[in-house]
């Protein structure tokens, strides 16, 4: 082992400003060792998985979406996901009566005679007829066929597209043609009811030309009925689990999710005149763009700081994953040498992000162990020996030392994001996350998440119990061909059609070279920054989960519509999507540095509650 000289230790202790005693470097041909680094020091516990309960989604007032579920044993928590992501607020009972107050009612998962009482089920036939709007989701029995406009259903499991029949709303063929399955994996194929002889002309069918949506208006109400199960459909996507839905891995238009989300909310927000829904993106943008890097080649990290001077020079900060890579193995040299730590903090002193890319950037990850939770560098040796071989690695190891050593060697009080290596997941990977202390992920694509919407994650990938993560899935990457200097128009374009409703750009960028990556980002960020919102992960995540926490209730006093917003964590760029038709009460007092554009209401900060009042124009 190989003592570096005082001389170059002098010029690290006075470029870095750590503490002599904390970077005494040594190494081998194979191993870089900080002396004096070694950690962490606490172990980590996953805790045991832990069910979520619907009525932490209950309460509220009769402007929020009445969600009426029937099975508490259904994929409701998709369903609530989903809703949280399209900032569309609701409220979950199982109470029909409570239930009943809200203008807006979706039953879930199931309407039949064996999950709803007699009582009930007369009392939502009347929903439509009394003005409200009645939303059934795989309406099976109970009599209401009248109610809906139909005949029968009729099962199967041989469906595998929607097509939109009906909407001004969506444009683009991948909007109007759904995959809701892959016929070539009977195996994993989905359940869909397909209602009969339709009354009105169907909202959305099925390849076999059979209705999937249906509506039905009677009075002044409204009854839909949906041949598919929304939530189970959203956990498909959230869950990594989509079998062969999506049309491409990445790099492409897929959202799927976001289409049936819209859908709803235009039903909700037809439905209700106090309709309020939370806008994704921060500031009245169009949309959210976050530029990353990922940091996993011996040549990255010197490259990375000419990619953060263009990126501060256009006045935007940018996330870097960084792959700790302190061994030299069959992937790669050494990455986190002896010049690590100057590049690390010049990154940080532009005002960049720095996030864990792993440490083994290894391609099982999928099948490492979870491990013990006491992994710590150095004596943590994830060795990758070939493609398919890496020995010694687990789940947490990767987790906590990547974390430890960016934190450590740059003074970050707490790296909030990770990406694993290649877009890997462990299913053990969100639990993990939340026991080291991580709350953002970017580790899949949009593609297979089938939205162009962050989501929060569940234990295990699963479909019980949720965790305080949130997936911020990939939009945009380099390694597919062509060449990303050659797709230029392709990424504008496909920004501009996630824009139309507001979503999340994810672009990720390896800094292995310069020359046409570089201009690809340029030129990508000079195009879409008069539209979009610029912000790290870190930036964007703190903001998406205050925004998740966010409740809203509405209420008509008179001619003054007035909005109750209650926030637990502030919150600045909150965006309202309201009727545009309202404008600002001016008898009431107007939140300071608010204004409305384009009906969207910009709101400067909220921390707690806030009241605004609107009234008609």
């Amino acid at each position: 082992m190989a003592q570096r000289l005082p001389y170059f230790l002098t010029i690290i202790v006075l470029a870095v400003g750590i503490p002599v005693g904390a970077v005494l470097l040594f190494n081998t041909d194979d191993i870089m060792l900080f002396e004096g680094v070694e950690g962490p020091d606490t172990p980590t516990t996953i805790q045991a998985v832990s069910p979520t309960s619907w009525t932490k989604y209950g309460g509220g007032s009769e402007s929020r979406l009445s969600i009426l579920l029937t099975d508490t044993n259904s994929a409701w928590l998709g369903l609530a996901h989903g809703l949280k992501s399209a900032g569309i607020p609701f409220a979950i009972t199982t109470d029909y009566e409570e239930a009943l107050r809200h203008k807006v009612i979706l039953v879930y998962p199931r309407i039949s005679g064996s999950v709803l009482s007699p009582e009930a089920l007369r009392a939502l036939a009347g929903v439509p007829r009394n003005g409200g709007t009645l939303i059934g989701s795989s309406v099976l029995g109970g009599g209401l066929q009248s109610v809906f406009g139909f005949e029968d259903t009729i099962p199967s499991r041989q469906r595998y597209r929607l097509h939109i029949e009906r909407s001004s709303d969506l444009v683009s063929p991948r909007e109007i043609e759904l995959p809701i399955g892959d016929a070539t994996r009977e195996d994993e194929a989905v359940g869909t009811y397909a209602y009969s002889s339709p009354r009105e002309a169907p909202i959305a069918t099925y390849e076999d030309g059979s209705a999937a949506i249906i509506h039905r208006e009677i009075g002044d109400g409204y009854a839909y009925a949906l041949g598919i199960d929304l939530g189970a459909l959203l956990l498909k996507g959230y869950n990594n689990r989509q079998e062969g839905f999506a049309r491409s891995f990445v790099n492409e238009f897929e959202p799927m999710l976001d289409v049936l989300l819209r859908l709803l909310g235009d039903i909700y927000r037809k439905a209700d005149d106090r309709a309020v829904i939370l806008r994704a993106v921060p500031n009245a943008k169009d949309l959210a763009v976050v530029i990353s890097h990922d940091i996993d080649y011996t040549e990255s990290l010197v490259n990375a700081v000419k990619y953060a001077r263009m990126e501060r020079d256009h006045g935007i900060a940018a996330t870097y994953f960084i792959q700790t890579k302190y061994l030299k193995d069959w992937n790669d040299d050494i990455i986190l040498d002896e010049n690590a730590p100057v590049i690390l903090r010049e990154l940080k002193r532009m005002g960049m992000e720095l996030a864990s890319h792993s440490v083994a950037h290894s391609l099982s990850f999928p099948v490492f162990p979870i491990g013990d939770g006491r992994e710590r560098y150095p004596n943590y040796r994830p060795f990758v020996k070939e493609a398919e071989v890496t020995y010694d690695g687990t789940v947490l190891g990767e987790l906590r030392v990547s974390r430890y050593l960016i934190e450590t060697l740059t003074d970050i009080p707490s790296v909030a994001s990770f990406r694993p290596g290649h877009l890997l997941i462990s299913r053990a990977l969100p639990e993990s996350l939340a026991a080291v202390g991580y709350s953002y992920s970017s580790s899949v694509t949009a593609n297979t998440s089938l939205s162009h919407r962050p989501f929060q994650l569940n234990y295990g990938y699963d479909v019980v119990s949720e965790l305080p993560v949130f997936e911020f899935p990939v939009t945009i990457e380099d390694e597919i061909n062509p060449p990303l200097g050659d797709r230029l128009p392709q990424a504008i374009n496909l920004a501009r059609q996630i824009s139309r409703y507001g979503g999340l750009c994810m672009v990720l960028i390896h800094t292995d070279i310069l020359e046409h990556k570089l201009d690809f980002e340029r030129g990508f960020i000079e195009a879409v920054k008069p539209f979009s919102w610029f912000g790290t992960l870190n930036d964007y995540g703190a903001w998406w989960s205050a925004r998740n926490e966010v409740l809203v209730d509405a209420k008509w006093q008179g001619e003054r519509l007035e909005v109750r917003l209650f926030a637990p964590k502030p919150i600045a760029g909150l965006t309202l999507e309201i009727s545009p038709d309202l404008r600002f009460d001016p008898q009431h007092e107007i939140p300071l540095g608010s204004q409305i554009v384009e009906g969207r209401v910009l709101l400067a900060e909220i921390d707690g509650s806030q009241v605004i009042n609107f009234v008609r124009r």
